[in-house]
């Protein structure tokens, strides 16, 4: 890759729907002068209830969509793909950096609470491939991890019902599982790509000396030093472009994603790819 020429490719952002767009938002957030084109795979959602083969094909299939477009970093935000498919995408994208939310996420949480006991909120299918307590206990062997299924959750976010008595009810019915575990949690990783939505709803349930660890902001922290380490970043002075694609139902993406991203979509705004 000639670097003066990569340099104003896009980031390529990828997950298996709209969960994603929280941590498009934070790479936003932080890497303002750069493009950005995010590809949901919607058509085939969810990825959790498919098997790992299929999941590993899926994700090769759409991400391929985004290496046609030429991009210089891919950043995989979704938990499942990252969880099952990350060596597989590194292998299909070599020599171009690839990103999974895991990583960081477990990374924050080994870095806030050394030997502490980190709860990890996520989905049934996050938690059953157990991706957390492997990436945490490769760098914490003394770690302790407890892993809880929140899918609600999910749901709650893309109805835009991310705070008020209901979500707080949710939240707290999820945690009373935990009553019979003794360890207070020292951390709690946010592991689903959508629950940063809800974090104040969750922070609030929790001790103020409890560190929240979001994926969305942990990952986009991550590509931002990738892109330093490689001297990738772009550099214009004005803001980067947004593109948007998705393999099918380009109004509910526009819903759901408005409420993700903070800002009103249409349908029009969202490029449908066939895979």
């Amino acid at each position: 890759m000639n670097v003066s020429n990569a340099n104003e490719l896009p980031i390529g952002v990828f997950d298996s729907g709209v969960g994603g767009l929280t941590v498009l938002k934070a790479l936003r957030d932080v890497l303002p002068h750069e493009d950005l084109i995010y590809l949901g795979d919607t058509a085939r959602l969810p990825y959790g209830t498919k098997s790992p083969a299929s999941i590993s094909r899926y994700a090769c299939q759409a991400t391929q969509q985004l290496q046609q477009r030429g991009i210089k970093l891919l950043v995989v935000a979704c938990n499942t793909a990252s969880a099952v498919a990350l060596e597989a995408l590194r292998g299909q994208m070599e020599p171009l950096p690839v990103i999974g939310v895991i990583e960081p996420g477990a990374t924050a949480a080994v870095a806030a609470r050394p030997g502490g006991t980190h709860l990890v909120l996520a989905t049934e299918a996050t938690v059953s491939l157990e991706a957390y307590r492997r990436a945490i206990h490769a760098k914490d062997r003394q770690a302790t991890v407890i892993e809880l299924a929140c899918e609600m959750l999910v749901s709650l976010a893309e109805e835009g019902w991310s705070d008020g008595p209901i979500a707080e009810l949710i939240v707290r019915r999820y945690l009373a599982e935990l009553d019979g575990q003794s360890a207070r949690p020292d951390s709690v990783i946010l592991g689903c790509t959508h629950f940063p939505l809800l974090r104040e709803v969750i922070e609030s349930a929790f001790d103020d000396g409890v560190a929240i660890v979001d994926s969305a902001s942990t990952t986009a922290a991550a590509a931002c030093d990738m892109l330093a380490s490689m001297s990738l970043g772009s550099r214009r002075s004005g803001g980067g472009s947004l593109k948007l694609l998705a393999t099918d139902g380009a109004t509910r993406f526009a819903r759901v994603g408005g409420q993700f991203l903070g800002h009103d979509l249409s349908a029009n705004d969202i490029t449908i790819v066939d895979l």
